[in-house]
């Protein structure tokens, strides 16, 4: 009797713990957004050897947020710099506007997200904290590579895209970079990625 009242105890940790993990996943909704009001960006940092995730939303049309130029890769003029834009756009630029989300999964704090420059190219990168965390996964692509203080349009990999988190029924600051299951290396990916602006 003693021995099993010691290993029911033993499980308790372990219960609250799976306990914790149901709740963690319960905790925000992924809503849908209309996509043609976003854009991802590649945005410089500094003298642009480096760049950084922007993204950009335009919330009312009182006036644009940002401009898109007709040439590959898409160049992105981030017209919200150049006035006061409460209320019109939003911007989220780090951590606390944005992470990844896949299907259920809240993956904020166990993945990192980066633009990494290759040659001739800016991919935004998921990257996992620790090795049992899952797959490194390609987010987007520019498409190519301009001068380096040219913020570039990040177009999505089929199987991506943004979405709103909520909670409690009320919509929050903060979008996830979101795609409904796991990638899979020998499942066909769909034909195009969702359509919209980014």
């Amino acid at each position: 009797m003693f021995s099993l009242v010691r290993s029911l105890a033993a499980l308790l940790p372990l219960a609250g713990l799976m306990a914790g993990g149901v709740q963690a996943k319960a905790l925000f909704d992924a809503v849908e957004v209309d996509q043609t009001k976003f854009v991802i960006v590649a945005a410089p940092i500094g003298t642009g050897e480096r760049a950084q995730l922007n993204i950009y939303e335009q919330r009312k049309d009182t006036r644009p947020c940002f401009a898109l130029a007709e040439e590959a890769p898409v160049k992105v003029d981030p017209l919200l710099s150049s006035f006061d834009f409460t209320g019109i756009c939003s911007r989220y630029i780090d951590g606390n506007g944005y992470s990844l989300r896949v299907g259920e999964e809240d993956l904020a704090s166990t993945y990192r997200i980066s633009v990494v420059r290759e040659t001739g190219d800016n991919v935004l990168m998921a990257f996992p904290s620790k090795p049992s965390a899952g797959p490194e996964m390609v987010i987007a692509r520019s498409g190519g590579h301009s001068q380096n203080t040219d913020y570039l349009l990040l177009q999505p990999e089929p199987g991506w895209k943004l979405m709103r988190r909520q909670f409690g029924g009320r919509n929050l600051g903060h979008v996830y970079i979101y795609r409904d299951s796991w990638p899979v290396a020998d499942q066909p990916a769909p034909e195009a990625p969702v359509p919209g602006l980014w």
